[in-house]
């Protein structure tokens, strides 16, 4: 995965993420017995404001987007959301990279990183506590069969 090149994302790559982004939720709705996922309904429009409105990365290989992952700040609290690989190429670290990635550009007043996933999404659940993800406890407002995860940001958490 040498060859994978990590840039911001720009306007120009929303229809490329958009596209992306419902080829690797679709195993994610399969995995969960729900098509009620949020990415798999998003259209253009929304994927290009929120391209704008957070802070995004693509992961290029030889001009193929294979990757995707954005982070948006929440006071200190930095919302890591749509990390997304290529099917073809996941389970050989590009996910882990990408969000390492993410965590090393966070907002320098961050002091933890949180995430979600459903509660099915085995792969991801194992990626996220592997990488110092906990899951949260439940809560009244979290979103039903979604597990939400947790870590301290080892820069800036005391």
């Amino acid at each position: 995965m040498n060859e994978i090149v990590i840039e911001r994302a720009t306007d120009e790559d929303a229809a490329e993420i958009l596209v992306l982004q419902r080829c690797c939720w679709v195993s994610e709705a399969i995995s969960n017995n729900s098509m009620d996922i949020p990415p798999l309904h998003e259209d253009l429009p929304t994927v290009r404001a929120w391209v704008q409105e957070s802070t995004v990365w693509t992961a290029r290989r030889g001009g193929r987007l294979v990757g995707a992952i954005r982070g948006t700040a929440d006071g200190t609290a930095w919302q890591i959301g749509r990390l997304m690989v290529a099917p073809d190429l996941a389970g050989n670290g590009l996910g882990r990279r990408l969000l390492q990635h993410v965590e090393q550009n966070a907002p320098e007043r961050t002091t933890s990183f949180e995430l979600f996933t459903g509660s099915k999404s085995v792969r991801n659940i194992r990626l996220y506590t592997r990488a110092g993800y906990s899951q949260l406890p439940p809560d009244p407002s979290h979103i039903p069969g979604v597990v939400y995860l947790s870590k301290p940001n080892a820069i800036n958490s005391d």
